[in-house]
């Protein structure tokens, strides 16, 4: 799969099968896509029900193809281990990674062109905002999902595995 800014002068490669499709609407997904939001010509992160959609990849099926040097990452606290990546030509929000743990990359679900997987879960819907109403075409968690665990626990294994 491929994504890519607004402007297209970024573009990431996703290989193989996601690890997940979901939607989150934690606090700091909301913070986050309001200080990326605010940038000059940024475009919404978040649906229109408050949420961030997010493609999960493992880091080593996740590449950044073309516009590498474009690419800052945004932190909420100066000592946060989450970055979100934006492009800086057009304040394309493209990606969210960590310094250091998880052997994932979150891309932003609406970054990328063509069929998309399906969504699988919507988390953390405890901090939505008020007065939304949820469809209910997938489970909705009030935290995390469990089979999001297992999902990450199993993506892990099978890249130790070298599958």
């Amino acid at each position: 799969m491929t994504a890519t800014c607004s402007c297209g002068s970024v573009e990431l490669k996703a290989f193989g099968k996601p690890i997940v499709s979901s939607v989150c609407y934690c606090d700091d997904c909301q913070k986050g896509a309001e200080q990326i939001e605010s940038l000059p010509n940024a475009g919404a992160i978040r649906d229109s029900d408050g949420g961030t959609g997010y493609i999960l990849y493992r880091k080593d099926r996740f590449d950044c193809s073309k516009g590498a040097e474009l690419l800052k990452g945004y932190k909420l606290k100066e000592t946060s281990a989450t970055n979100r990546v934006v492009a800086t030509c057009c304040n394309s929000a493209v990606f969210m990674n960590f310094d250091r743990g998880p052997h994932w990359v979150s891309a932003y679900r609406a970054r990328f062109r063509g069929e998309l997987p399906p969504l699988q879960f919507r988390i953390c819907t405890k901090f939505k905002p008020d007065n939304t109403i949820l469809p209910d075409d997938v489970p909705s968690y009030r935290s995390y999902a469990p089979g999001l665990i297992v999902r990450l626990l199993a993506s892990r294994v099978a890249m130790l595995l070298g599958r």
